[in-house]
């Protein structure tokens, strides 16, 4: 009698792919913020997504004392930038950049995880 014998393979599990960063800062939205930090009044400014507008979803920026119990925090390029923790899911991998245009200057974000805008570039949506 002949044995039989059965062999299994197994594949060593995958490792996780790593996540982009939750957030980077442009080289010019650093240097915008550096600026806005010399100023001395010692506020970290906030990022959050609030339900607003057409499309659903909009991006709120305010200026703060200290980082609160539900914030997250992204330093890039030496500067700090805190995050509302309930906005984490709807900016990994966002790009926050500073644009100086004839008649206007502000934050802009670049958003992989958004599926379009409104007309008015006022909200998105995921």
């Amino acid at each position: 009698m002949e044995g039989t014998m059965s062999t299994t393979t197994t594949q060593a599990p995958k490792p996780p792919r790593a996540l982009p960063p939750l957030m980077s800062l442009s080289e010019t939205a650093a240097e915008r913020l550096r600026a806005l930090y010399a100023k001395g009044d010692g506020k970290l400014l906030r990022v959050a997504v609030s339900t607003k507008g057409c499309s659903g979803m909009s991006y709120q920026m305010n200026w703060v004392d200290a980082a609160g119990p539900g914030d997250e925090t992204v330093t890039d390029k030496g500067v700090t930038v805190l995050v509302d923790r309930k906005a984490t899911l709807f900016l990994i991998g966002t790009v926050m950049d500073y644009e100086q245009k004839a008649m206007s200057a502000g934050f802009t974000f670049t958003n992989p995880n958004e599926k379009g805008r409104c007309g008015c570039g006022e909200s998105f949506h995921i």
